[in-house]
């Protein structure tokens, strides 16, 4: 049985503070409003420049690094790797991190830490040097993604989640095609000035749109709503004046209750591992990451490479491939939002299919150019995975907010895991052009990922059927002494009937309690 004692200190606070006066209702679309502007543009900012310093070392790379630094062989494969390894070091305490932190402090430190770090990239002198800065890159990149998904999930509803993490996700794909086009822009414009190298222009270019962007989170992020405003921390916080506190908690009470008895303590391991969301979520994202491994490991830019293309095509083209993957996250957004009886696993079936088909057509025709330019833009479509998959852990795991931090680290964390062996195994620089070891693990993936998708619905369906709502009281809701009194004289032989599912019930000025309705499943 889950304790509500929250729900009674809740309604109690909102009857003391209504005692002398009736607040005025809270506009929820301009309080959505409000949550957009100041929540979702820091965490989208981050995440862009977040992709133009990650996707500007593989432009870097093309552009002359080779060959200046003399990399050869698997080096950039390794290099890679050891950014994955951070990466994955990173993940879950960056997460855990969020709980104890004020999230607008920790993930503005962060974002100045890796800025520094990339602009230490313009003095490399060997592969090696480029090892050590991108494995601490990594460590302080890790909080972006899936910090953020936790952070999105203590905002908005279910049916908010799609289009805001596809926003979200789309600025990572919009940073990683602005990198390469600023990449070509510097070559061209800035390569031999002050005796500097193109590509290394690039880094301090990214260094100097990365810090501001840390500021603003510094100043403007508001963090969760759950956030406290007291403590040396927050004193340079503009959020105070952006959100007051009744709109705080008509943030935190419009959403699904939560249980409020769990904490960030031992606990939490016996709570993660008797579940089955860290398993299955985890796997499901080991296969969806591992299917985009034909962009990630921008196989494509070095395909033009070895085909002969020029800088300008090398740089530019691989852009088809996150327009593509803006495109389809934000068509998977409006079918998950939009239409009654879609589900995540639809968009998961569709992906593996069309994973499957670009895996046959690279594998059949690798040198033809027309073969080549459809597969790789079509395999842009597994990006949507990355909004689809985490949106659906969000609303799975929304009642336990340490599991969810958990579970949301986790699955970016086995995914990185894998990863750090599997481009170097199946994706080395030295397959190019066939990849033929990488068009057998694609359609492994694929077909993986897909049947776990239908796995996670099936336990997902069974775990619902035995939920039952928690009661949750709406922020605009008065609530009379007599409703305080009836609640806590039926409470105890109510609360067997309660699920956890987020019945919500409100009270009126006219002392009546009516039940308004249950999240979705």
């Amino acid at each position: 049985m889950i304790k509500d004692t929250k729900v009674i200190e809740d309604i109690e606070t909102v009857v003391s503070s209504s005692a002398s006066t009736v607040k005025k209702p809270i506009r929820e679309r301009f309080l959505l409003f409000k949550i957009d502007v100041f929540v979702l543009s820091f965490v989208c900012l981050q995440y862009w420049i977040n992709y133009v310093d990650r996707v500007g070392f593989s432009n870097a790379y093309i552009s002359g690094m080779k060959h200046d630094l003399n990399m050869k062989g698997n080096e950039l494969n390794i290099t890679n790797t050891c950014f994955t390894v951070g990466y994955i070091i990173g993940m879950i305490p960056n997460n855990l991190m969020l709980l104890v932190v004020p999230p607008r402090v920790w993930l503005s430190f962060c974002t100045f830490a890796w800025g520094l770090l990339t602009l230490g990239m313009y003095r490399v002198n060997s592969y090696q040097h480029c090892c050590v800065l991108r494995f601490f890159q990594a460590i302080f990149e890790s909080c972006t993604f899936a910090g953020t998904h936790l952070i999105l999930g203590s905002w908005y509803k279910e049916n908010e989640l799609p289009i805001r993490s596809a926003i979200f996700t789309s600025s990572g794909l919009i940073g990683s095609m602005f990198s390469g086009f600023m990449q070509v822009k510097i070559f061209n414009n800035l390569d031999g000035v002050q005796g500097l190298a193109g590509w290394r222009w690039l880094f301090i270019i990214d260094f100097c749109i990365t810090i501001p962007i840390a500021i603003y989170g510094f100043i403007f992020f508001p963090g969760v709503p759950d956030s406290k405003r007291d403590g040396i921390l927050n004193k340079y916080s503009m959020s105070r004046y952006i959100f007051n506190e009744q709109e705080l908690k008509f943030a935190r009470r419009r959403l699904p209750i939560r249980d409020e008895t769990t904490s960030l303590d031992w606990s939490i391991i016996s709570r993660v591992l008797r579940r089955w969301h860290l398993y299955f979520f985890s796997l499901v994202w080991v296969f969806g990451g591992e299917n985009l491994s034909f962009a990630s490991n921008t196989t494509f830019a070095l395909w033009l490479t070895n085909q002969g293309y020029s800088l300008s095509n090398r740089n530019n083209f691989p852009s088809g491939i996150y327009a593509v993957g803006i495109v389809s996250t934000f068509f998977s957004a409006l079918y998950l939002s939009k239409i009654n009886k879609a589900r995540h696993w639809h968009i998961a079936m569709v992906i593996a299919t069309v994973m499957c088909v670009v895996a046959i057509m690279i594998r059949s025709n690798p040198i033809n150019p027309v073969v080549m330019f459809t597969a790789q833009y079509l395999g842009g479509i597994a990006y949507a995975g990355q909004a689809v998959f985490f949106a659906w852990a969000n609303v799975v795991c929304h009642e336990d907010l340490q599991e969810r931090a958990i579970v949301l680290a986790s699955m970016n964390m086995f995914s990185s895991v894998v990863n750090a062996w599997w481009s170097i195994l199946f994706y080395a620089a030295s397959m190019v052009p066939r990849y033929k070891n990488g068009c057998y693990a694609t359609i492994a993936t694929a077909v993986a990922s897909g049947v776990t998708s239908i796995i996670i619905r099936s336990l997902q369906i069974k775990e619902n059927a035995n939920k039952k709502p928690l009661p949750y009281i709406n922020a605009n809701d008065v609530v009379g002494q007599e409703e305080i009194d009836e609640f806590h004289s039926n409470y105890n032989s109510d609360i067997e009937d309660i699920d956890a599912q987020g019945t919500a019930y409100s009270g009126t000025l006219e002392t009546q309690m009516v039940q308004v309705g249950n999240s979705a499943s």
